[in-house]
């Protein structure tokens, strides 16, 4: 994972780490009007061949895996096994994606065909789908909001718990990093860590959870079924083929897929060009606006480019994967310096947005005193 092509590029440099402006002179409505109309054309049919495609590409890497690996001497496994893992893990992500975006009725023109697919892509990667649907959607209403958003709240500088001190070193990060990474997804969907705070506790598999609404509570209980069906058949799986079979060619990659995720939206939220608002100050387009697209090299055209589409995403979640990268490309012009991309190498970046964003505080030299940003903390 990488930066891709670098060439000459107006967004590279120091220049990415400035604060992204606030108060947008523009309108959402200016911005879908300077998108081409095709782009918000939703075909079922040229959605759909993403799917089977990445279905196939998954075939055949289970196949030779599965045909294969076993056979291999020990060295030549353990070496086979990353390499399948790495290559799984990457194109289900891609699956998962589709399974997003039809959360977001991006995949077609009818939300039961979006809500089947989706509903089916997402369970059998170990997502309640309407259940991350919903409080997805809250994230989208409220992005970077510091009262309402859903995920990636940043504690404010006198909510920094005593620990965060002692992981404020290089094997702290490691280990900080590898705990959101592998475990943060579960642990949000099951505690709400790191989400809005309710006045009570929240999880995503409760349908009476304070995340939903009443009219939402029945497809809740749906996506627990859907996950409960998919353990089942684990069960089956685990009965016919053993425990270590199923987590090499299911597990792993499963896992993977959750990391990938994590890793994406971190990137996408956490950024020390990236304000958040209090109540006072925070509006929709400006919460929007607030993210920043990210370049894992060829692992884009992977992830059906979210990763580099996201600030458009956020501003228009309706439009498919493939017409992103020309609806952003279109908006850009219009968005000028409120568009941020960061092509700094994502492990890199990952480790750098570990060791300086920190905690948040108000800006002191502005008027807006709601408006809060990320502050670059090496020692506290």
């Amino acid at each position: 994972m990488g930066a891709g092509g670098r060439m000459s590029d107006p967004f590279d440099g120091k220049k990415i780490l400035e604060r992204v402006p606030v108060d947008p002179p523009f309108s959402l409505s200016d911005l879908k009007k300077a998108i081409p109309a095709h782009c918000f054309k939703r075909s079922v049919i040229r959605s759909s061949y993403y799917v089977v495609h990445d279905l196939i590409v998954a075939y055949v890497f289970y196949f030779l895996a599965n045909t294969y690996i076993p056979f291999l001497p020990a060295p030549l496994a353990y070496l086979a096994w990353p390499v399948y893992w790495f290559c799984q893990a990457s194109i289900l992500t891609g699956l998962w994606v589709i399974g997003h975006e039809c959360g977001h009725h991006a995949f077609s023109e009818y939300q039961w065909i979006d809500d089947t697919i989706g509903f089916i892509l997402h369970s059998a990667l170990m997502t309640p789908y309407f259940s991350w649907k919903y409080s997805h959607r809250n994230h989208h209403a409220n992005t970077n909001s510091l009262d309402n958003d859903e995920v990636y709240i940043p504690k404010r500088k006198s909510k920094v718990r005593w620990y965060s001190k002692i992981l404020n070193n290089p094997p702290g990060r490691v280990f900080t990093l590898v705990f959101r990474f592998t475990l943060g997804f579960p642990l949000y969907l099951l505690t709400n860590i790191s989400g809005k705070k309710y006045g009570r506790f929240a999880n995503h598999f409760d349908p009476m959870s304070p995340i939903f609404t009443e009219r939402e509570r029945i497809q809740v209980l749906l996506s627990d079924i859907g996950l409960l069906a998919v353990f089942y058949a684990i069960k089956l799986a685990v009965t016919a083929n053993g425990a270590a079979w199923v987590t090499c060619i299911y597990g792993v990659p499963v896992l993977g897929v959750h990391i990938f995720f994590v890793l994406i939206t971190y990137l996408h939220h956490t950024h020390l060009s990236l304000p958040h608002y209090d109540s006072t100050e925070w509006n929709w387009i400006k919460g929007a606006l607030s993210t920043i697209d990210r370049d894992f090299g060829f692992l884009n055209r992977v992830f059906h480019d979210v990763t580099h589409t996201h600030v458009l995403h956020h501003l228009i979640s309706y439009i498919p994967h493939y017409h992103a990268k020309e609806a952003r490309d279109a908006i850009i012009p219009v968005l000028g310096e409120f568009y941020k991309i960061d092509r700094t190498p994502i492990f890199k970046a990952m480790w750098r947005e570990a060791k300086e964003c920190i905690y948040i505080e108000p800006d002191q030299d502005s008027e807006q005193k709601g408006h809060a940003s990320l502050i670059i903390d090496e020692k506290s």
